[in-house]
């Protein structure tokens, strides 16, 4: 199989410095600690209301880091502007709302094709890659090709909460849905709580090539660690997947 790659959302160190103010944590040190512990790019979520990440960050680590940055954003015209003078490595399309805690299902491509486009177009034309944030449904991934995406990252959160035979069906749907991402020439990212247990499963999903983790890492981290958590969950893509 391919290899898989592993991003590493470092928005919650974010969460945890905004709560008291100041600059500790930074992101930028956890960001550099994942990448030396065997990250293969870092994630971050600069949202409209920057709960977490902020336009700072976003800046710091594009003049610092040489791995390749994915920038998580709404499809506004605020949010575009900052990614085509960011001009990171990638973005993901997500859908955004204030009220929400994370990210709440994937993103209504087919529905929304008309607002997209241009949006889609621009990033790409300042030479980013595109990927949009979708639930495994054979229409919204189809959408994507349509409207030129280069990746779809499969929101995994509905697998990961369910158990014994509804995991079972989901796990089915995103098998299904990578394939139908890769036929359709783009690469199939995924990602939303995925941890120890339920990574090794998207894994074995050969056309599945990037795995994006935050939360869950940065929680084992307040125990192990973030380096050590960082390689475990690299050990345990690589005991499925071997690079």
């Amino acid at each position: 199989m391919r290899p898989l790659r592993l991003g590493v959302n470092v928005d919650h160190v974010a969460t945890l410095r905004n709560a008291r103010g100041g600059t500790h944590p930074d992101p930028l040190a956890a960001a550099r600690a994942a990448l030396a512990a065997g990250a293969d790019s870092i994630t971050i979520h600069l949202r409209e209301d920057r709960r977490h990440i902020r336009d700072a960050d976003c800046q710091a680590m594009r003049a610092a880091l040489t791995a390749p940055i994915n920038l998580e954003m709404a499809a506004t015209a605020e949010m575009e502007a900052i990614a085509t003078a960011l001009r990171p490595h990638a973005c993901c399309l997500v859908p955004e709302r204030r009220a929400e805690l994370t990210t709440e299902g994937g993103l209504d491509a087919a529905g929304h094709a008309e607002s997209l486009a241009p949006v889609i177009a621009a990033l790409g034309a300042a030479g980013i890659r595109v990927s949009l944030f979708l639930d495994p449904d054979l229409r919204q991934v189809e959408a994507a090709a349509r409207l030129g995406a280069r990746a779809v990252e499969l929101h995994t959160g509905t697998f990961c909460e369910a158990g014994g035979d509804a995991r079972r069906r989901e796990l089915d749907r995103l098998a299904e849905a990578a394939r139908r991402v890769d036929a359709l020439g783009m690469e199939c990212h995924a990602g939303h709580g995925l941890d120890y247990d339920t990574a090794p499963l998207l894994a074995a999903i050969p056309e599945v090539v990037e795995l994006n983790i935050g939360h869950f890492l940065i929680g084992q981290a307040l125990f192990d660690g973030l380096p050590a958590a960082v390689r475990r969950m690299r050990a345990v893509m690589d005991g499925v997947r071997r690079p």
